[in-house]
């Protein structure tokens, strides 16, 4: 007999057994990653449900509803975000995962204009469950990178990347693995100014970076030149199976020489060869037909291009227009949803 469980109910050597085996399993739908959402309620509401056939485990489904502190702005903003889509086992029915996806819906509709699954596998196999309970699919790219050794990573990249690669290294930059808090602070000053001028959506603040690195789930790996922090990658790891590029950024523009954004990128992919993780997930590269600078950047690395789409459903329509039409204003630009 099918049925919903809640947080209080997953046992979760379990939980954990299903994100492990799942074809769809990612680290975003890990125990861990509740946790870290849950240590941060000014930020986050956390979810979790899953659904189980007499106990035994179908899907996992884990979220967040954002949090703003400024009560008007999280009228307008609020949005559930499942990234990576559901955990789902092998054997799953349509019926299952499209009764668990329906819960989903009905439990947040109240709470977020938009929910939204950012898939990071292939869900064409459940895609009918996702229909029947009402979500729409939106096309969306992706790149995964073989990172299975090193000889593969540098037969893949292309030849400007080679060249900036080795052009950095000779000239000195180095990648810290193991950085200092303020480290980090340092890195988290160079991305808030990307996103101030350049980027334009809203970023996390500091302590969510902070306490990414002070709770030890993944691996921040430094640019420096001259022992000064110049860009950097923050990594979730999938034990055995993933690393992740979450957030990246670089001074480019005042170490030409140096390639920062490159070399964070590529960090990221050896760390991957020398920790037995064999695949790099840059975690988005836009619209598919609509131009895209940060997909031309990622498709230099060699990845494979993807298109496993997203899964929304759209709880309120008015306000969901009226963001979109915001955030498309203040970029000054087409929006690559």
């Amino acid at each position: 007999m099918l049925q919903i469980l809640e947080h209080t109910a997953l046992v979760r050597a379990e939980w954990n057994r299903l994100v492990a085996q799942s074809e769809t399993g990612t680290w975003f739908q890990s125990p861990e990653a509740y946790d870290f959402f849950a240590a941060q309620p000014h930020l986050f509401k956390p979810f979790v449900w899953a659904v189980a056939d007499n106990q035994d485990l179908l899907s996992v489904c884990v979220g967040y509803v954002t949090r703003e502190s400024n009560s008007l702005k999280q009228f307008f903003t609020r949005r559930a975000i499942i990234i990576g889509g559901p955990a789902i086992v092998q054997d799953c029915t349509v019926e299952a995962l499209a009764l668990l996806m329906q819960h989903v819906k009905e439990q947040l509709s109240r709470e977020a204009i938009y929910l939204e699954t950012r898939n990071f596998r292939d869900f064409s196999p459940w895609a009918k469950a996702f229909e029947q309970a009402g979500w729409t699919y939106w096309p969306h790219y992706n790149f995964h990178i073989d990172c299975t050794s090193k000889d593969t990573i540098w037969a893949n990249l292309s030849e400007t990347r080679c060249r900036q690669i080795r052009k950095a290294l000779k000239n000195g930059v180095t990648i810290d693995a193991q950085p200092t808090e303020q480290d980090i602070i340092d890195w988290y000053r160079i991305l808030r100014e990307i996103y101030r001028t350049r980027v334009k959506t809203p970023l996390f603040p500091l302590n969510f970076f902070l306490s990414f690195y002070r709770q030890g789930i993944g691996r921040y790996l430094i640019v420096k030149y001259e022992g000064r922090v110049i860009g950097g990658i923050m990594c979730p790891i999938q034990e055995e199976q993933c690393i992740y590029e979450w957030f990246v950024c670089g001074l480019d523009s005042d170490y030409k020489e140096c390639y920062p954004s490159v070399m964070a990128t590529y960090a990221a992919m050896e760390y991957g060869v020398n920790n037995e993780l064999p695949l790099f997930d840059v975690m988005g590269a836009g619209v598919p037909d609509i131009p895209y600078g940060v997909r031309d950047f990622k498709a230099e690395f060699g990845g494979r291009l993807v298109e496993y789409g997203r899964y929304r459903f759209i709880a309120k329509p008015s306000l969901f227009r009226l963001g979109v039409w915001v955030v498309r204003m203040l970029k000054g630009r087409s929006l690559n949803l």
